[in-house]
């Protein structure tokens, strides 16, 4: 007997899965890695700033992306400064940053070389 899935709850943040498989996803990683938050010497990828980098098949980027506080001073510049990074990666046609506050951002997102790097290992 098979069941249909149950939908996530009301409210419970949910962050899709990169397509890592793409032949440019590594690229366009590096990419993002060349953006920092000015406040913070690591770059967004790293702090865990990108949740989402959903590449098609055409190479049309889309990626989901937040900022480590909703005051942030750069909000409104930051997604532009990811854009122009991943549009000079060779082969990309498209690219579309969305910015979200769902889930919102915590320490527990950076990978272990941003903790290193700010002195949190």
């Amino acid at each position: 007997m098979t069941t249909d899935a149950q939908p996530p709850l009301e409210g419970t943040p949910l962050i899709k899965p990169s397509t890592t498989e793409h032949p440019l996803h590594d690229s366009v990683v590096e990419a993002c890695r060349t953006v920092f938050d000015p406040e913070i010497p690591v770059n967004i990828y790293d702090l865990g700033l990108i949740y989402t980098i959903e590449i098609s098949a055409e190479n049309d980027v889309k990626i989901v992306m937040t900022l480590t506080a909703p005051g942030c001073p750069v909000a409104g510049e930051m997604p532009t400064w990811v854009q122009d990074a991943v549009e000079c990666v060779d082969g990309i046609k498209s690219v579309d940053v969305e910015m979200t506050f769902d889930p919102q951002w915590g320490m527990d997102m950076m990978s272990d070389e941003a903790r290193l790097e700010l002195g949190f290992m």
